[in-house]
């Protein structure tokens, strides 16, 4: 078995599935592809080839993730998904603008601090017992220069927690695109060894390996050398039959009449020029919708009461409004 195939068996021991996916002529490489694509489906996520392979390679390669796409098909959830197929926790940093490391890997628990320093100057008499001059005094206290500045002082953030984490955890680096370039670059390190540089106490490095996966929703471009340390993936919108797999998934409950329906529909929209056409995440909400709603097929005013829940922007639901008896009626025919 090779090195490959010997790092992915190590993090796809969860699934316990290894003779199901033995097809016959399928390579163990496939079979651990195919593997980790019917784990997500068990747990409601429908992965597509490239997203399977992907974490597949992340694992075997022990490499980030860098996950491209609009907003709201599935990057952030791929990682909840992954977290809960490898059964490991999922440590989440959100990014923003001005975004620190104060923030992101940890800070100095000042008040624990300032207690012992307290502490220390109650006792400083005892402490400079038996020095004969001020060399000798301070050398005495320079034996608690580190007390104050070890692990036991840290409050760690996400990153930090993700590399301490004893058995290994799914770090979610969520929305890259939103930081400033100048934390981009501080993650590189992280990216490359997994392991961070603390100017008091030295380089962290992880106990275990963490799966990282970073998204972006392309707002900005992201550096080359942050790709570079990253096997890239792109998620863009789903095609008809992946999005009714997705739909049957998590709403099975909806006729498959009316789920046909409604993907065509959606898949229509898609197509329109609008300011922000219907994600996969909307699709799902609108699903959802028509089951509360107990609907049996798309109808002009159906739509129109809940074309809301599809479209965020007043300007496209009016752009739409003269459409939808056509676009109800062309996916009337899909069903």
């Amino acid at each position: 078995m090779s090195a490959l195939v010997d790092a992915s068996a190590r993090h796809l021991t969860a699934l316990k599935e290894e003779n199901e996916v033995n097809k016959p002529g399928m390579s163990q490489a496939g079979a651990a592809i195919e593997s980790v694509r019917n784990g997500f489906g068990r747990s409601g996520y429908i992965a597509s080839d490239a997203i399977a392979t992907a974490v597949y390679l992340a694992q075997a390669l022990s490499k980030p993730v860098l996950i491209e796409g609009p907003p709201g098909v599935g990057k952030t959830e791929l990682a909840n998904a992954t977290a809960r197929l490898l059964e490991k926790p999922l440590i989440r940093l959100q990014c923003y603008e001005g975004l620190d490391e104060a923030k992101a890997l940890y800070e100095w628990k000042y008040g624990k601090q300032l207690l012992y320093t307290q502490v220390l100057k109650e006792k400083l008499g005892d402490l400079m017992s038996g020095t004969k001059n001020l060399k000798e005094s301070i050398d005495r206290l320079h034996e608690f220069d580190d007390t104050f500045f070890n692990e036991e002082f840290l409050e760690p953030r996400p990153l930090l927690k993700a590399l301490w984490a004893k058995d290994g955890a799914v770090l979610l680096i969520d929305e890259i695109d939103k930081s400033d370039q100048e934390f981009e670059a501080f993650l590189l390190e992280l990216l490359q060894d997994y392991q961070i540089s603390i100017p008091e106490i030295g380089t962290v490095r992880a106990v275990t390996t963490p799966v990282v996966f970073l998204t972006s929703n392309n707002t900005r471009e992201i550096g080359d050398a942050l790709k570079r340390r990253c096997i890239h993936l792109y998620i863009p919108f789903p095609d008809s039959k992946l999005e009714q797999r997705i739909i049957e998934s998590r709403v099975p409950e909806l006729e498959s009449s009316l789920r046909s329906q409604l993907v065509a529909f959606v898949q229509s929209l898609r197509g329109l020029d609008l300011k922000k056409v219907p994600a996969v995440s909307e699709t799902i909400d609108w699903a959802r919708t028509l089951v509360l709603l107990h609907a049996e097929e798309l109808d002009t005013a159906l739509v129109r009461s809940t074309l809301n829940i599809l479209l965020k922007f007043q300007d496209d639901i009016e752009t739409v409004d003269a459409e939808i008896p056509g676009l109800a009626r062309q996916a009337a025919k899909s069903a």
